[in-house]
């Protein structure tokens, strides 16, 4: 069924043009500014440079941005048709580094391809965001409290979730499951369910802490006492702490942080990257990039609630909880609140597969903001609120 929009013409005629003008520009603008953000840390890591990480970083986020905006001016439909089989490439992509993925820093998560590698474990989370909307897009209301309709969201999650852990990553493991559980609890499966379930994660921790690495217990442990052994362990977290302490109100400035530029804190283009930061520009400019944050997530929930469909509203609210658990868990990570868990801070962490992803996912976002008035086919008896 042709939906009218506000501007009078049924958005099944919407042109690629007209669709383009319909794009949230403001939730554009604080993606690129956001953007910029991490590129001037960049540059500051490079000593003044663009040659090394910001050129990089540049080009990917521009073919990221592309993709941003091509996948918000496809149709909504297409995305609905397409969930399950981008879950499907995504969960055999996860598969595929089981056999041919390379290993770094003592782990297998990447394929190359050549000029780039490849993590599906971050084409993951937007994937799944993305299959779990589009099953309970398809429950009556009164559906989603019977056990049974449970079993296969829960199996969509858990595999992946084993996949990844393997790999070892036990931190993106817990992202992955963490979303998943936001998006249930989105769709409005009941709070006595998802306590249960919570109740038995806790119970199986004994379990998952005998299958862990011995490094991923350190960290843990570290997490506890960081003092324990603070130049092993524990090396990371104090440092990240004393650069955060030193940045103060306003910080050093750019180029002039001591701890990142004399090599103490470590892996500052990805992971630390808040603390250098926070270090270089001080709590200002840690707050303003917490503040740009909250104005994307705001932009995003908003969108999401105007949304007429179910799968709109859980596929926009969804990308917008990935997006805040992983900025939450970096940022906790570097200042102690939880122990390291190797998040990227999204649109600012060095990385590829990341920065494409999170633009990926915001297309979608906007993808449900241009077509918010569709009508999108659902199974009978499942008719939309």
């Amino acid at each position: 069924m042709a939906v009218q929009t506000s501007t009078g013409l049924s958005e099944s005629r919407l042109t690629v043009v007209q669709r383009i003008q319909q794009l949230n520009w403001g939730l554009v603008l604080l993606i690129a500014v956001t953007a910029c953000v991490g590129l001037t840390m960049l540059y500051s890591i490079s000593e003044g440079t663009t040659e090394t990480w910001v050129s990089r970083q540049l080009v990917r986020f521009g073919v990221g941005f592309l993709l941003m905006l091509i996948v918000a001016v496809v149709d909504i439909r297409f995305w609905l048709r397409a969930a399950f089989p981008l879950y499907g490439i995504s969960l055999a992509l996860l598969v595929a580094v089981e056999v041919v993925g390379t290993v770094g820093m003592g782990a297998r998560r990447w394929i190359d391809l050549g000029p780039f590698q490849l993590q599906p474990s971050e084409i993951m989370k937007i994937a799944l965001v993305l299959a779990l909307a589009r099953y309970f897009h398809g429950l009556a209301h009164d559906e989603i409290a019977w056990l049974r309709r449970l079993v296969a969201p829960t199996a969509m999650a858990i595999v992946p979730v084993a996949l990844v852990l393997r790999q070892p990553d036990l931190g993106t493991a817990l992202l992955l499951l963490i979303g998943a559980g936001a998006m249930f609890f989105l769709s409005g499966v009941r709070l006595r369910v998802l306590g249960a379930v919570a109740a038995a994660a806790l119970a199986a921790i004994p379990v998952v802490w005998h299958y862990l690495r011995d490094y991923q217990r350190e960290r843990i442990l570290t997490f506890f006492d960081p003092e324990r052994d603070p130049l092993g362990a524990g090396y990371h977290i104090l440092q990240s702490k004393i650069a955060l302490g030193s940045g103060g109100v306003f910080g050093k400035g750019l180029l002039q942080g001591t701890q990142s530029h004399l090599h103490f804190l470590p892996e500052m283009r990805t992971d630390f990257i808040f603390t250098m930061l926070a270090e270089e520009f001080g709590l200002v400019g840690a707050l303003g990039l917490l503040t740009l944050y909250i104005f994307i997530l705001t932009y995003a929930i908003a969108i999401a609630l105007r949304s007429r469909s179910q799968f709109g509203r859980l596929l926009a609210m969804g990308i917008a909880a990935t997006f805040f658990v992983y900025f939450c868990a970096n940022i906790a990570m570097v200042t102690g609140l939880i122990p390291v868990v190797g998040a990227p801070l999204p649109l600012v962490s060095y990385g590829g597969t990341a920065m494409v992803t999170t633009l990926v996912g915001f297309g979608l976002v906007m993808s449900v903001h241009i077509h918010r008035d569709a009508s999108l086919p659902r199974r009978a008896g499942a008719e939309e609120p």
